[in-house]
């Protein structure tokens, strides 16, 4: 099972980096766009945190938030957040509610082993909780900027 465009995305309370709690359902009235990635400090992840905070401004623009969510713990994202100057929001979901509300805990393969992790995917999320756009299997390079430029259709 997969989210679809069309459908009323699944709320979510998590804990945030910096000591805060991140709503999916608190941010209504705005756009929002999640991301979700496999770990902080990883190659792909860091690329695609820094590129989602180059492009802040214009998703500020647009009426957009950005909010990545990992497994990972809010004190890992905060060491994330200051080694990079990351300006985006990021929470965690250790339990893994939101990866399997939003069907992106799934089986892998890499060099032949399976194992199950988080399939790096985006949901572009409108002010009354819809899902206008969904990216799935997400190769990062120039990513965060196709997803700008839908922000600004919405």
């Amino acid at each position: 099972m997969t989210m679809e465009v069309g459908e009323q995305a699944p709320d979510f309370t998590l804990p945030g980096d910096n000591d805060t709690e991140i709503s999916l359902s608190a941010l209504r009235g705005g756009n929002v766009v999640v991301y979700f990635y496999p770990r902080d400090m990883t190659p792909g992840c860091t690329i695609e945190a820094r590129d989602f905070t180059a492009l802040k401004p214009g998703f500020d623009a647009a009426n957009t938030v950005v909010i990545g969510i990992s497994k990972d713990s809010p004190a890992r994202h905060d060491k994330f957040v200051a080694k990079h100057d990351l300006k985006i929001r990021l929470a965690s979901d250790s339990e893994g509610s939101s990866l399997d509300a939003f069907a992106v805990w799934k089986e892998k393969t890499l060099y032949g082993r399976s194992f199950m992790g988080i399939v790096r995917s985006t949901f572009l999320i409108d002010a009354e909780g819809i899902i206008r756009q969904v990216w799935s299997k997400v190769k990062v390079k120039g990513h965060a900027q196709a997803v700008l430029d839908a922000a600004k259709e919405l």
